[in-house]
């Protein structure tokens, strides 16, 4: 999961238990699918009826669940908070006594009488945008959305499983206008019309549970595009409310992306499938404000904004998507016990998001110099950008303890920076491999050694991945890990770049209209109800070219009125912002007007910024070159 990409420069704008399956219990009489059916035809009130048929069962009692916490995630999401007026009913179409256990999960007496179980599902995203129901509410790509026009169908918030039976097959049916378009990699096994050509109903199946969760699908007004990199099909699926942007539009940067991606990962297994499903937020009150994506095996969902343009939705795609593909080598191919035999209401985690979403986040910039899409200017300014932000974290916390209880205060707080030192772990992993090797060999071969000798049939023992990795490595390895992941230090990245012919020094770099260091330039007045430049825009360039000052208050920009309600939507916009942009600002600058009329030009500040060595050896150039070019 990646929940960082565009930017938080307000709070609300973005921002495993080993459960065996080799002895299951059977509690039906016959292992048929249990057959499960969403009805997109009768939404009533943005409420979706799910039926669940689970076969005759031989227990007295079973229990059936929603996720209370989904793979991917690392929050509690508890998708039975959803879920209205769950019934059940007998052979004879008597309503059955349910006992509501807990948020998820509900209890059936008198089971083998049981034929069939239905319920209404709310979507997240009206109740993300609303604020309802609780604070922890879905992640945006994880979550849910019914309507009219679009159906965001993370399936693990409409269909839910029996204790014992996460293994069973399930057939699923889906019923919708014939006039939707449908995407989903799930195996299609056909589909009927009814009568009077108004809808169909397409039939999928799934060997278990988890390909249920695994497959999201997208239903409605979208359009998509179909192509080929190397030997993986990819479908792209897009949902742009007001048809800004297009499948086609974004198809070419999808595809080169995908096609360095392949060229950067070599032999390491791939797949042969690779869905993508972005939803564009309008950027209403009631759109949905979780942007960044969420990976599944094969697939990831998107959600960013409509309004960005199309350079910048570009480059956010390319560092999101990039990321979500990255999964396929961890944990699709390496993932210990935890991951394998998820438990969907009490998971327990790994103690490696070191590896699952750094390692994974470090490969998606460093294939980016690697193949040539970013300079190296443009890549030592992201890793700057991961040393900063890692540093307004918890920098002497255990990042295993991290992992571990990563539901848990204080470690659920940290979790962001899975994708910032966590990043940087995997550099410093990386840097050490090269010095040892001579520059033959890196973490990128490492993650093949180890897909390898596992696979994603087989999960590794979490206590015994680092022993693995230092036996199949070098002691350098040991002592970075126990003093830096497993221990509390906090990392001198000045000794890994000094390895490599580098150095942090003052510089002048380059920045953003809105956002510095990792922190925006203005900041909210709520008894004043005022937006106004901090003292940091004095140290932007730009703006101190167009004669702004510290305290001026932004009425308006480009036409638009700058208020509380619309701030997250509007200084998001600010944030994609191009060289070569007209702009217009209004500003109030104690009661006087000031209007900023002019052409955005590269804009830039002094700070910290990772530079070349002065006297720079020979072998350390050489080391670089294999560092950051393979």
């Amino acid at each position: 999961m990646k929940t960082k990409t565009i930017a938080a420069l307000f709070s609300g704008m973005l921002l495993a238990s080993c459960s065996p399956t080799k002895n299951i219990k059977k509690d039906l009489a016959f292992n048929l699918p249990i057959e499960t059916s969403i009805d997109l035809s009768a939404i009533d009130n943005d409420k979706a009826p799910v039926t669940i048929n689970p076969g005759r069962f031989t227990l007295e009692t079973v229990t059936y669940r929603l996720p209370r916490v989904v793979q991917g995630t690392y929050a509690v999401s508890d998708f039975g908070k959803y879920v209205e007026g769950l019934k059940a009913f007998d052979y004879n179409g008597n309503e059955m006594t349910v006992n509501k256990v807990d948020t998820n999960s509900w209890t059936i007496e008198n089971a083998k009488q049981l034929d069939k179980i239905t319920y209404l599902v709310n979507d997240t995203y009206d109740i993300e945008a609303s604020g309802g129901i609780g604070k922890d509410t879905p992640f945006s790509p994880s979550g849910t959305n019914i309507e009219p026009n679009n159906y965001v169908l993370n399936l693990h918030g409409f269909i839910g499983y029996f204790d014992s039976l996460k293994n069973n097959q399930y057939k699923l049916d889906i019923t919708a206008p014939a006039d939707f378009v449908r995407t989903s990699a799930l195996q299609n096994t056909g589909s009927t019309t009814s009568e009077d050509g108004k809808f169909i109903t397409t039939s999928y199946f799934a060997t278990r549970y988890f390909e249920i969760t695994d497959n999201p699908m997208m239903y409605g007004n979208l359009d998509v595009e179909v192509f080929e990199v190397g030997n993986i099909k990819i479908v792209l699926s897009v949902y742009s409310p007001n048809k800004v942007h297009s499948a086609k539009s974004l198809k070419e940067t999808v595809f080169k992306m995908m096609q360095a991606q392949k060229a950067y990962l070599g032999d390491i297994n791939a797949t042969a499938r690779y869905d993508i499903y972005l939803y564009l937020s309008e950027g209403k009150e009631d759109s949905p404000k979780g942007f960044g994506a969420l990976e599944h095996h094969t697939s990831t969902v998107v959600v960013l904004p409509e309004s960005m343009p199309d350079e910048a939705l570009a480059e956010s795609m390319t560092d999101v998507v990039s990321h979500e593909f990255f999964h396929i080598v961890t944990p699709l191919s390496i993932h210990s016990e935890d991951v394998h035999y998820f438990d969907y209401n009490q998971p327990t985690f790994s103690k490696h998001l070191w590896m699952y979403e750094g390692i994974t986040e470090y490969f998606a910039n460093l294939f980016q110099v690697d193949q040539g899409l970013i300079d190296e200017a443009e890549f030592y300014g992201k890793i700057m950008d991961k040393i900063h932000q890692s540093k307004q974290m918890n920098d002497a916390m255990s990042f295993t303890i991290m992992s571990e209880n990563v539901l848990k205060a204080p470690y659920k707080d940290q979790y962001i920076n899975v994708y910032q030192k966590g990043t940087l772990i995997g550099m410093c992993i990386d840097i050490l491999l090269r010095e040892e090797s001579k520059g033959n060999r890196g973490v990128l071969s490492l993650m093949k050694e180890l897909s390898n000798k596992y696979g994603k049939n087989k999960p590794f023992e979490d206590d015994k991945l680092i022993d693995e990795i230092v036996a199949m490595t070098y002691p350098s390895l040991r002592n970075f890990f126990d003093t830096h992941v497993i221990g509390d230090i906090p990392i001198n990245y000045n000794d890994f770049f000094e390895k490599v012919g580098l150095e942090i020094g003052e510089a002048k770099i380059e920045t953003n209209y809105i956002l510095m260091n990792g922190a925006p330039i203005v900041t909210g007045d709520p008894e004043r109800e005022a937006i106004f430049f901090t003292d940091m825009v004095m140290k932007n360039s730009f703006w101190v070219e167009q004669g702004v000052q510290a305290n001026d208050v932004i009425k308006s920009i480009d036409g638009e009125a700058l208020t509380f309600q619309n701030a997250n939507n509007l200084l998001q916009s600010v944030f994609t912002w191009k060289p070569g942009k007209d702009i217009e600002v209004v500003l109030d600058r104690a009661g006087e007007e000031i209007v900023v009329k002019a052409t955005t030009t590269k804009t830039y500040t002094t700070g910290k910024a990772l530079v070349e060595k002065e006297g720079a050896t020979e072998i350390q150039k050489k080391l670089r070159s294999a560092w950051l070019k393979g």
